[in-house]
């Protein structure tokens, strides 16, 4: 099985609290639990504190974080978790340093101390992220009771289920709901020059990026640096990476035995998005193939073809944009569809 990527280091907080605390340090972590107006972080974004100020994450973009540290290393001290506001009006904003304004809630929590977080329960929900597990850490700020949750039997879950398909961390009666869903993956098929411009964009927008091909001079290392590379046949490639409902499929070679294979696979899993390149005229005897292999119509009406947002794209990287943009509607806008 293909290991993920290491993530980028902004959206690994919970486990560089972990490893900050069994390196020795004592830890905090700090979540936004509440935003009001144009607040420059959204529900669920995270800060690790560490003993010495050192500081992984954001909370503010940088507008009160020294604060948050402040409280942070206080918490550390007297193992008491804080609920912290912070609000500026969106005229006054640029006065002390907001670019936007707005108002948010910040929950501070010390690991392993006092009320804190148990350490066992942070140890638990890095497994889970480790594991691609869909988790949400439940937190009622009122007692500071805690629990993880991944799945059906707790009372929680329905409105946990629901904010794990929205991807957004929020409050359930008293209950904060932190969404821990698996980082991102994309599959490219097609080590070709679209894919030589999309591969830097989709890890700007978070993305763990595989490129297969089994065309060892399209797919090298000098066209694709410090790039994931398979150079097996597609289908094989796919089943060994592993496709689930955070991962995005692009075949872009528009030869059929490059991306049919490619194609069946993704259309027998369930990745939220599935595209291939090619015009009208090629995609029409795609469906051809598709449907001769046994695909429904509706199956087949899952593949993104002509792949990309229609936004009259017409160069490698306007064609890039444009894919990444589509697949961008896909992941936040489920169910709105051309």
């Amino acid at each position: 099985m293909f290991a993920d990527m290491e993530t980028a280091e902004h959206d690994r907080i919970p486990e560089t609290a972990l490893a900050w605390h069994e390196a020795g340090r004592r830890v905090a972590l700090a979540t936004v639990i509440e935003t009001w107006g144009s607040a420059p972080r959204p529900r669920g974004a995270q800060l690790a504190i560490g003993e010495g100020a050192e500081m992984m994450g954001s909370v503010s973009g940088g507008c009160v974080e020294g604060a948050v540290v402040a409280e942070a290393l206080e918490a550390i001290e007297d193992g008491t978790p804080r609920l912290l506001t912070f609000g500026v009006s969106d005229a006054d904003a640029f006065a002390v340093g907001l670019a936007c304004g707005g108002t948010i809630r910040v929950l501070v929590e010390p690991v392993d101390r006092g009320k804190g977080m148990p350490l066992s329960l942070l140890r638990h929900l890095v497994a889970a992220r480790a594991s691609r597990q869909p988790t949400v850490y439940a937190i009622r700020p009122e007692t500071w009771e805690r629990r993880l949750l991944t799945g059906p039997g707790d009372p929680l879950w329905p409105e946990a289920e629901t904010a794990l398909a929205a991807d957004r961390s929020g409050f359930a009666g008293d209950w904060f709901l932190g969404v821990h869903n698996p980082p991102l993956r994309m599959a490219v098929i097609g080590a070709v020059h679209i894919a030589q411009a999309l591969v830097p964009m989709a890890r700007i927008a978070g993305y763990d990026v595989l490129v297969i091909d089994p065309r060892e001079a399209f797919a090298s290392a000098e066209r694709f640096p410090d790039t994931r590379l398979s150079h097996d046949w597609a289908d094989a490639a796919l089943t060994e990476f592993g496709i689930d409902g955070r991962t995005a499929i692009v075949a872009l070679t528009h030869d059929p035995k490059i991306d049919d294979p490619a194609l069946v696979t993704a259309l027998r899993a369930r990745p939220f998005y599935i595209g291939a390149l090619g015009s009208t005229r090629t995609h029409a005897k795609r469906v051809d193939r598709l449907r001769s292999a046994g695909f429904s119509e509706a199956e087949i009406a899952r593949i993104h073809a002509p792949i990309g947002a229609p936004i009259g794209a017409s160069s490698p990287a306007e064609i890039a944009i444009a894919i990444l943009a589509q697949i961008t509607e896909r992941l936040r806008r489920p169910g709105i569809r051309p």
